[in-house]
């Protein structure tokens, strides 16, 4: 039968479109034009920075890739539509008297009226989508295009490694795009052919037209075929299974035995299955039996279940798991290798140590000569914990509300006066966020308040003076300041010690405008007492004339930018202001480090920002979660993402007061940053381009130290079974000095070579402990250097895992830790604090485990903080202990040194200071205990009457159960002892005449 006439479609009438046409310009201008903004103001930062090559690259890369996705998924669409437009039957059978309506007639007849409406709005639509979304993805086509070979070959294919890290996630990344586009083309066909009287589903089997069933097998059969491509590329995506991870067996990655002889024999058999399903869609074109493509679909999926998952399966519970350690020896010797390479492991020396430890009897001797050949350590061991100091720099050097230390300070190396030694450092920056009152006024935030000040440093080996519980004012660092009016001992000019760009300055309202009308007076405030300043360096883009005015008060919806008089033709407005945020904008490809640094070099004050290339994945390697592994008790929550490859490749600078970006090659094997300085060429400077004077601050990075401890204490084994069986694996220990329960920091510091046998000198190096798996003794002591001649050799000493005879093995932090505060000489150090009524809280510093005298020297600082709103912690007094001999304590390291050594002289020249010279022990404050021992009583040759010797007696007793409930977790018995003591402590205080004191509060 005829088609219906078509029903009349409504008219829009010419004012109505004039509104919709309006209201879409309009909508378009307002989401369009903030974007523009932001990409104007993304490419004048760039030029500023002179790197606008990586904005345009970038950018052309984003445009290429969303007109490729766009052509793909609208092109494809459109066809389709076309084509199931112009197959659509000329005759439409319609409703037989007294049957429903057919429901798709009334849409019919709106597409059949405009056709071409839909044949090119539907399409835009889909393909903006599209664009949209693959433009994001530019990284991926940049490590294709510029892909550099690994010269390494996988050993289950030979390929080179490059094409699984740069080519294989293209094609997938490919191929992935054609299956949506299929997948979509098949919906819009299979609707428009409904739609268009192609298949009809009146009647009791409905019809299928020819013309239909063609196109929706060919695109059926397409589909098809790109799954036999995935097929093939599945083979390679093995090499980075995680199954044996999954499924909680043996923790490595890559391709198990079942990978290897069934999984990848199961890709093959279904790619073979997808091919001959695909040619059976195909025959549908000419074949109206739809029968056989049916066949094949249900073969392909009772293959993909019986043979890609079944057969596995069955392989894995039959012969892998009963035979495990033998079907896995050699994947897991691949995963080893693999991991290794990955992370820069191939090097690592692991070295035996066996330290002379105590037996159970008593305490080792020292060889007088072991400790004069351990000079280089013993000279520069530091007391200072930065993470510890924040509020002592802030309330002695922080000069006002709005200047702000970093919450962890930093520690460097310099060379002073002719003698090299550790530093702790603190930039004096600017801090939005602390403003109050009238400073927060917009004119004062962005125009008066501009920069910080200077930076703050202190030896980390010594303090001013001893503390003691009545003098408040011992136990500080030996402050020395370098800023605009004094150079320091660092040597700062002016303009170099201004800091324009820091880790305070990342908000999006945190921008300077600097400079001003010609003529005008300097308005910047420079530090107190100081003239106010005025920025005349070449950082910022200009804002010099109406328009750039104009787009910057737009892009900070901030009026004031507009009409404020003191802005003229050489002002500038600085934005993007964290060194993390200026490097990652300048190299998106870097991942960097969460702690960026201070350093001198010629005068001025650059930040250091440690670059990371990494990769998602890598054949067979170890994947990292890089939330546990960098995660500690300084940093709880760790770096996001997990990677499969890492390498510390790049060093960059920001300059803090000019804010320039540079970045220079420090690892000039790595193929991922050669391939990426393809894609961005001249964008990181050569290695040969590294001043000497840069170079001596670099230091090896926390994050990656972290990530290679974590894989070092399973990775260091080689022979597979014992791999698998989680032979001698290793633990990272958990901070004694902390409450919580995370990890251990690593800690830098200036020390000796740790490799027995090495030349005496010093070496900048950060190092960590650690443990047997789910035991507390120490196993290994790893360091890394950072020296320029060796940055980045790796070294650890193995401890022995058994010891012979009675002797005790090394002891790790946490029993350290907790000898240490259970001992007599400790708590006899702080019962002076107990004396002076004065409430206090103990912080205990890192403790610092050091390879000496051929064992194993423990240092830790205490420090000490009155409970007052203004007070800050000050080191009280130091704890060392030699191996696992007596534990000695003083105010001074020397005194704890020679308590630890046991009387064994310190060698001639030794520089052990404490304080802020070189020089002997002071005399101990009356009641410090500086070596091992009671508690003393008093003061020498004064004689105690009955009650005061009943009182120390008393006292001594307490402190004795106090030791032992400790060491039980009897928190009961702690309570009880602490209140015994200090009942003692009061009835000591009444036999001397004194007043009862308040009882002490001790943590940290």
């Amino acid at each position: 039968m005829a088609n219906r006439p078509p029903t009349a479609t409504p008219q829009l009438s010419r004012r109505t479109k004039t509104l919709l046409i309006v209201g879409v310009v309009a909508l378009v201008v307002l989401l369009g034009g903030a974007r523009l903004v932001d990409v104007y103001v993304d490419w004048a930062w760039f030029g500023e920075v002179g790197f606008r090559g990586v904005f345009t690259t970038i950018l052309w890369t984003r445009v290429l890739q969303f007109v490729l996705a766009a052509v793909l998924m609208g092109g494809l669409l459109a066809l389709n539509l076309v084509i199931a437009y112009r197959v659509r039957p000329v005759f439409v059978p319609v409703a037989a008297a007294g049957a429903a309506e057919d429901p798709v007639a009334r849409y019919r007849t709106v597409v059949l009226a405009r056709p071409l409406w839909f044949a090119v709005g539907i399409p835009a639509v889909v393909a903006l989508i599209a664009g949209l979304s693959a433009q994001a993805d530019w990284q991926t086509a940049q490590l294709f295009l510029n892909a550099t070979p690994f010269g390494v070959a996988d050993p289950v294919f030979g390929h080179d490694i490059s094409f699984y890290v740069f080519e294989l996630p293209f094609y997938r990344w490919l191929l992935s795009w054609l299956f949506v586009a299929i997948a979509v083309s098949f919906i819009a066909a299979l609707v428009a052919h409904y739609l268009f009287g192609g298949i009809r589903l009146a009647g009791r089997n409905g019809a299928v037209a020819p013309p239909a069933r063609a196109h929706l097998a060919v695109l059926a059969g397409t589909f098809v075929l790109l799954k036999a491509v995935a097929y093939f590329f599945d083979r390679y995506e093995l090499l980075f299974s995680d199954r044996k991870a999954a499924e909680g067996g043996a923790n490595f990655f890559g391709a198990t035995y079942t990978d290897l002889n069934a999984a990848m024999p199961a890709k093959l058999i279904l790619l073979i299955i997808a091919v001959i399903c695909a040619a059976a869609f195909f025959s549908a074109v000419v074949l109206r039996n739809l029968q056989i493509p049916a066949i094949a679909l249900a073969l392909l999926v009772l293959s993909s279940v019986l043979v890609g998952a079944a057969w596995p399966a069955v392989l894995e519970q039959v012969s892998v798991r009963p035979n495990a350690i033998d079907r896995e020896a050699q994947s897991i010797s691949w995963n080893i290798e693999a991991t290794r390479q990955a992370f820069g492991l191939t090097d690592v020396g692991v070295i035996p140590y066996a330290p002379q430890v105590a037996s159970a009897a008593g305490s080792a001797a020292v060889p007088p000569q072991d400790v004069a050949n351990s000079q280089a350590t013993l000279d520069n061991i530091r007391i200072q914990d930065p993470s510890r100091l924040n509020r002592t720099f802030a309330v002695q050097q922080q000069l006002t509300n709005f200047y702000s230390f970093s919450p962890d300070l930093d520690i460097d190396r310099y060379t002073v006066n002719g003698q090299r030694q550790d530093y702790v450092l603190a930039a004096r920056e600017i801090n939005p966020d602390a403003l109050i009152g009238n400073q927060q006024d917009w004119i004062n935030r962005h125009l008066v308040y501009t920069h910080g000040q200077g930076l703050v440093s202190a030896p980390a080996d010594r303090v001013n003076a001893p503390a003691n519980a009545e003098a408040s004012q011992g136990g500080l660092p030996q402050f020395e300041v370098s800023d605009s009016s004094n150079p320091g001992p660092f040597g700062l000019t002016p303009d170099g010690a201004r800091i324009y760009y820091g880790e305070f300055l990342g908000g999006t309202d945190d921008y300077a405008i600097v400079g001003g009308n010609p003529g005008s007076a300097p308005r910047e405030f420079d530090g107190p007492g100081r003239p106010a300043t005025a920025y005349t360096g070449p950082g910022g883009v200009p804002l010099g004339n109406w328009a750039q005015r104009l787009i910057f008060a737009a892009a900070y919806g901030e009026r004031n930018i507009l009409f404020n008089g003191s802005i003229g033709s050489d002002s500038r407005i600085l934005y993007n202001r964290t060194p993390i945020e200026r490097v990652q904008k300048v190299a998106p490809w870097l991942r960097t480090d969460v702690d960026p640094y201070p350093a001198v070099v010629d005068g001025r004050m650059q930040w250091i920002v440690d670059g990371y290339t990494t990769l998602p994945r890598y054949p067979y390697a170890q994947q990292v979660g890089l939330g546990q592994a960098t995660a500690d008790s300084l940093r709880p929550s760790g770096s996001p993402g997990s990677v499969g490859y890492m390498r510390n490749s790049v060093k960059a600078t920001v300059d803090a007061y000019t804010g320039q970006v540079t970045l220079y090659q420090v690892d000039e094997q790595d193929p991922v940053l050669r391939t990426w300085m393809n894609a961005f060429p001249e964008v990181v400077r050569p290695a040969s381009e590294v001043p000497d004077a840069l170079r001596a601050h670099f230091r090896y990075p926390e994050d990656i130290f972290k990530v290679q401890r974590d894989l070092l204490t399973r990775y260091h084994v080689e022979n597979p079974r014992d791999f698998f069986s989680t032979q001698n694996f290793w633990t990272v220990p958990e901070d004694p000095t902390r409450e919580s329960n995370a990890s251990i920091p690593p800690y830098y510091l200036l020390a000796g070579d740790p490799r027995p046998g090495a030349a005496p000198d010093t070496q900048f190096q950060m190092t960590s402990t650690l443990l047997a798996l789910s035991r507390p003794n120490l196993s290994a002591y790893m360091s890394v250097s950072s020296e320029p001649e060796n940055y980045g050799r790796i070294t650890v000493l193995e401890l022995p895992a058994q010891l012979t005879g009675d002797q005790r093995g090394p002891q790790g932090p946490q029993q350290v830790q907790a000898e240490l505060l259970t001992s007599q000489s400790v708590n006899g150090g702080l019962f002076t604090l107990r004396q002076s009524g004065t409430p206090v809280q103990v912080q205990y510093g890192n403790l610092l485990t050091l390879p000496v005298a051929g064992g194993l020297l423990y240092v830790e600082p205490i420090y000490v903080e009155r409970n007052a709103q203004t007070s800050f912690p000050q080191l009280f007094g130091v704890i060392a202990r030699f191996n696992n001999g007596d534990i000695g304590y003083a105010p001074t390291l020397q005194g704890a040194l020679e308590a630890a050594f046991q009387g064994v002289p310190l060698p001639p020249g030794l520089n052990v200071p404490g304080l802020g010279t070189a020089q002997a022990s002071p005399t101990p404050s009356p009641g410090v205990n500086t070596g091992s021992g009671p508690l003393p009583a008093g003061a020498p040759g004064q004689a105690l009457s009955p009650q005061l010797t009943q009182a120390v007696t008393a006292m001594n007793d307490a402190l004795e159960r106090l030791g032992q409930a400790q060491a039980a977790r009897d928190f009961r018995g702690i309570g009880d002892a602490e209140a015994a003591l200090d009942a003692a402590i009061d009835q000591f205080r009444s036999a001397t005449g004194a007043a009862p004191t308040t009882p002490a509060t001790a943590g940290g």
